[in-house]
């Protein structure tokens, strides 16, 4: 396919224009969103379904039941923790609610260690880390925080508003509570009282280091205009808070229900954005008689580079109910917020099944490393142009697929479409590889234009 020709025949769609040349460094840039694309022609932007994989846990024990939920994955070198509320039946504001957690070296197998720290469920020899009404929510992180202290390794917030009129409006007392932890096991408040208290809280209330700007970002629950969504705040010592800024989207996105958000920085690019919320149909019976009442959810997918303006070019469902009956039960399909990089090719999540069901449960969802969407193009090819970019030197480095017949061949071009360097037609199913030399141009401004053939690029870097 040459480039003359396929501009001959077609006509770029032009994205967003950049102001300036962008200037990405060494970083990797996925292809969650169009940031990097000036103009396309005959390609698009593909969300990728994950993998169901294995059930690696049935919240069984009489401490836990069949509404435990808001799970939390956090690794910590090779291991993986997942935190999950432990509530056998009790209500949003019951002190008998218990965090627990389970362990694993391989994200796969999992046990409950026993910890012997606190009374639930009639023994100590449990996986309990605390008890009281912040368990309905306790969300707890690793913290990348250069400067925290080694007694504060992990830190979470947990924490309701109590009934009241306009509670969902965050005028009754309550709030979300500090946490600190030295290993993630044995856990104290930072204070006594709750440092958010402008939300409605009634979801997961998440939070973490955001390394770009230097800074803990928090995601948690409002209500706008009686829908349930999410607002955003920032803070310098975990402590004080910032006023909330609730979710922007383009003025095409419909309003949904979001019951919770999962955000998390990217593995392997941490200046953006993920977020997996549970999306909820409020009025919708699949399963009629279901004790937990009307609605079915599923999973979708959406990313942000600022973390308050988030982009939705997919309004499909990142992970539908499926076939399973039990999973067409109000709370289901709830993703855990935090990815396991499980391998250097295969990231993990989890995602609850069976909410208010007795086997209710969580099973491993798996995504190719950098995979949650592509620039795609199938069998007749396309290609894309990006914005200027500021060179930095070295090697253009591709995560990208292709079938035994497609390829992906990249151009660096000038601002009247010289060709500067060219690769030759690349073409496998390689995570991190050398496709174009750009050693000569570092310093400079140039574009880059992919054509591409029944291929997937994931994402792209220049290194050294």
């Amino acid at each position: 396919m040459k480039a003359a020709a396929f501009l001959s025949a077609f006509a770029l769609t032009l994205g967003t224009q950049a102001a300036e040349p962008l200037d990405i460094g060494s970083r990797w840039e996925p292809f969650v969103d169009e940031f990097l694309v000036a103009a396309k022609q005959g390609l698009e932007l593909k969300l990728h379904e994950p993998v169901r994989r294995e059930v690696v846990l049935t919240t069984d024990k009489p401490w836990e039941g069949p509404t435990c939920g808001y799970f939390s994955v956090i690794q910590d070198g090779r291991k993986v923790r997942l935190y999950y509320r432990g509530s056998a039946g009790g209500s949003d504001h019951s002190d008998a609610q218990v965090t627990c957690f389970v362990e694993s070296e391989d994200g796969i197998h999992f046990t409950r260690p026993k910890l012997g720290l606190i009374e639930a469920g009639g023994t100590k020899d449990n996986n309990v880390v605390w008890r009281g009404v912040e368990s309905h929510n306790f969300a707890p992180f690793l913290d990348s925080n250069p400067n925290a202290r080694p007694g504060e390794r992990y830190k979470a917030l947990g924490g309701v508003k109590l009934p009241g009129k306009n509670w969902h409006q965050g005028e009754t007392p309550g709030g979300l509570y500090a946490f600190v932890s030295p290993d993630g096991v044995h856990w104290k408040k930072m204070k006594t009282e709750p440092v958010i208290t402008k939300g409605a809280f009634d979801s997961q209330n998440l939070a973490f280091w955001d390394v770009t700007r230097s800074r803990y970002a928090s995601y948690s629950r409002i209500f706008s205009n009686k829908v349930r969504a999410i607002q955003s705040m920032a803070s310098a010592d975990f402590l004080t808070w910032s006023d909330g800024v609730p979710h922007t989207y383009a003025k095409d996105v419909p309003a949904e229900h979001f019951y919770t958000s999962a955000t998390v920085p990217c593995p392997t690019a941490p200046h953006l954005f993920l977020s997996f919320p549970k999306r909820f149909a409020t009025s919708r019976v699949k399963v009629p008689g279901h004790s937990g009442g009307p609605g079915v959810s599923d999973a979708v997918f959406m990313s942000s580079r600022d973390g308050t303006h988030w982009d939705r070019p997919f309004l499909e469902a990142w992970v539908r109910p499926g076939p399973d009956l039990r999973n067409w039960t109000e709370r289901s399909n709830m993703t855990a917020c935090g990815i396991y990089e499980s391998s250097d090719t295969e990231w993990s999540l989890y995602i609850s099944e069976h909410y208010r069901h007795p086997d209710h449960r969580i099973r491993r969802l798996t995504v190719r490393r950098q995979g949650f969407a592509s620039m795609h193009a199938d069998a007749r090819g396309g290609e894309f142009t990006t914005h200027p970019l500021k060179c930095p030197g070295g090697r253009l480095r591709l995560n990208f697929a292709t079938s035994a017949t497609g390829f992906i061949k990249i151009e660096a071009i000038d601002d009247q479409d010289k060709v500067l360097v060219k690769s030759a037609e690349i073409f496998g199913d390689e995570f991190e590889t050398d496709v174009l030399d750009t050693t000569r141009l570092a310093g400079s401004t140039f574009r880059l234009r992919f054509l591409m053939k029944d291929a997937d690029l994931y994402a792209l870097r220049f290194a050294d």
